[in-house]
């Protein structure tokens, strides 16, 4: 059999998380980068990293038909949005980050919705998220389809129509719903439309069971058209029409929200970005992580500077994995990095992002004397980097802040490319809160996202208090984002792409995994499967999941901190993200990948036969 005949194998990773303790003591012997491909199956012809095996299949195909990373994500996105349609879509938007292996240029295609020309910032004062949220009020202009287009016409090998043909095959023909979407089906919000209703409910209104044959034959006719038309069709023809139309709906239970501002000029309007990732060094690694408008890369590389100090990883000194030190410390330097992300992080479009002065020795080294391995800092408050910034002016007094409010949105997906010629892609997409607004368009099957509940609800620009109102409402505006699509570099080569999902804890999921991977020597699938610790606030509250000792979280209770409780005792219950990732062994070019149970993680690898 011809060596250039192709095969695709996929493999499953173990629900079940793996022992911290015994993944820490299989791969002493080694470091990093060399424990990242540790016990996972090698390839050389291109590995994807999907949280649904049939849209992994759609971009594993693309590969074997010799497309490259940019044409497997394409087709990934779109078949996504056929079988995880609450996550994603071409209603929504995201961040594709690329690196390109002959250049070895790393950049990000920023397809953000934006809010439209009517927007204002007072245009959420006094509404409930739940109103806002399930409203036309809050679709921000989507990205999704132009900035997928746009990596195809630029970078890709495919063309659009290529990589729309499985998800029309999977919309036409159907698939069997798992047990995630199942789950998620039995939202609220897939009974509020009547269009929505009758793609996601029985006849008698009660919600789709697992394993029911969903045909979605509208979300079929939309991708043809757009594989006939190209994006013009949506943006400037009858699908932005009915968008328009779709988007001045509200919730008919509380309808007080009000309706959708979006107009045809904004969606003619539209347009993507390519944003410099920002970069930053950590024990010899460099980390690339999303830029503004998303806060998750600046508020990673914050939180591992700040660690750097510490002897992560080192068991002798009480800092392995899950210990009552590691713990604490993350929980220090999350504070303190969300409490910077509330005040100076939104679209630097609009606003200036001290950006460097976020995570310069200059700010950081001030900052990361506030965490006191024995001790639970009182209060995390923002501090000032202007000072620290050359594109920014000096503060000239101490900063005073207003409230800060949360993201509320929690769900999203992501997923992780490389192809044989070691090109890399690092996708978030989303359309916010699950379902998004709940609006299908009608006739076309796809949902809208409710994105604009990302900004702030209340207006923070205060002059006299020095905040600069980061994340208020403007026209035209991206609302800020926590996605982080990342990739490590070794010695200038890239060595790991990966993201998650999950709102504001999308940040510490990556986070998590980035210590993983560094300072506790895990494989990708290993540092994916761990127990995960969350913090999303100054204020601290901790979210983690089971698999931490009781001892570890006493003693971290015993600090002072706001450790989860059942039964009047420490206890995790939560389920954090779902990372999808890919390494390449720069020893031998070898490639693998890692994928999350949290949802139906999947990994499926190309290689020769024989290989």
């Amino acid at each position: 059999m011809s060596k250039s005949l192709l095969r695709i194998l996929r493999v499953l990773p173990l629900a079940v998380a793996l022992s911290t303790s015994l993944a820490v003591a299989e791969n002493k012997v080694q470091t990093f980068p060399n424990t990242l491909a540790a016990q996972e199956q090698a390839y050389r012809k291109g590995v994807v990293s999907v949280s649904h095996p049939l849209a992994a299949e759609a971009g594993a195909r693309m590969l074997e038909q010799g497309g490259n990373a940019i044409d497997a994500a394409a087709a990934i996105q779109f078949a996504l949005n056929v079988v995880e349609p609450q996550f994603s879509g071409i209603g929504g938007g995201g961040f594709m980050m690329i690196h390109l292996a002959k250049s070895n240029k790393t950049f990000i295609i920023d397809s953000r919705e934006k809010a439209p020309a009517a927007a204002t910032p007072d245009m959420f004062l006094n509404q409930s998220f739940d109103a806002a949220s399930t409203s036309g009020h809050a679709v921000g202009v989507p990205g999704t389809l132009l900035g997928v287009e746009t990596a195809l016409a630029r970078w890709g090998t495919k063309t659009l129509a290529e990589t729309l043909q499985p998800a029309i095959t999977l919309a036409d023909s159907g698939f069997h719903i798992n047990r995630f979407l199942a789950a998620d089906i039995k939202d609220e919000r897939t009974s509020l439309q009547p269009e929505t209703r009758a793609i996601f409910r029985l006849p008698d209104g009660s919600p789709l069971p697992e394993g029911y044959l969903l045909r979605q034959p509208d979300l079929a006719k939309t991708f043809r058209l757009i594989a006939g038309q190209g994006s013009q069709v949506f943006y400037k023809g009858e699908i932005a029409q009915a968008i328009v139309q779709a988007q001045k709906r509200s919730n008919p239970t509380l309808g007080a929200a009000g309706v959708g501002r979006m107009t045809l000029q904004d969606l003619a309007a539209y347009d993507v970005a390519e944003r410099v990732p920002v970069e930053g060094e950590y024990r010899g690694v460099t980390i690339k992580s999303m830029s503004p408008p998303s806060s998750g890369g600046l508020t990673i590389i914050q939180m591992l500077k700040m660690l750097e100090q510490f002897p992560i990883g080192d068991t002798s000194q009480g800092f392995g994995f899950g210990s009552t030190r590691t713990l604490h410390v993350m929980t220090e330097a999350m504070r303190l990095a969300f409490a910077d992300r509330a005040v100076w992080m939104g679209d630097e479009d609009f606003v200036p992002v001290p950006k460097r002065g976020l995570i310069s020795s200059c700010y950081l080294n001030i900052r990361r004397l506030l965490i006191n391995p024995e001790q639970r800092l009182a209060s995390a408050t923002a501090g000032d980097p202007r000072p620290c910034d050359t594109a920014s002016a000096a503060a000239d007094a101490p900063l005073r802040l207003a409230g800060i409010e949360e993201e509320k949105g929690v769900h999203t997906t992501h997923f992780s490319v490389v192809d044989q010629e070691g090109n890399v892609v690092s996708y978030t997409t989303t359309i916010e809160n699950t379902w998004g607004t709940g609006i299908v368009v009608p006739g076309y099957g796809f949902l809208l996202n409710n994105e604009l509940t990302d900004f702030n609800f209340t207006p923070t620009r205060n002059d006299a208090t020095g905040n600069p109102g980061a994340n208020d409402v403007a026209p035209n505006k991206r609302p800020r984002s926590s996605m982080a699509p990342t990739m490590l570099f070794y010695q200038g080569k890239p060595v790991a792409a990966y993201g998650s999902p999950g709102g504001a804890t999308i940040i510490n999921s990556v986070f998590n995994v980035t210590l993983n991977l560094i300072d506790h020597h895990m494989s990708i699938q290993q540092a994916i499967d761990a127990p995960r610790w969350s913090v999303t606030s100054a204020a601290g509250t901790i979210s983690c999941e089971r698999g931490f000792s009781a001892e570890a979280l006493q003693g971290v209770a015993a600090l002072g901190h706001q450790v989860p409780q059942t039964n009047g005792v420490p206890a995790c219950t939560s389920t954090i993200g779902s990372v999808q990732g890919v390494v390449i062994d720069l020893r031998n070019g070898k490639q693998y990948g890692g994928a999350d149970q949290r949802r139906e993680g999947t990994v499926i690898g190309i290689r020769e036969v024989g290989g």
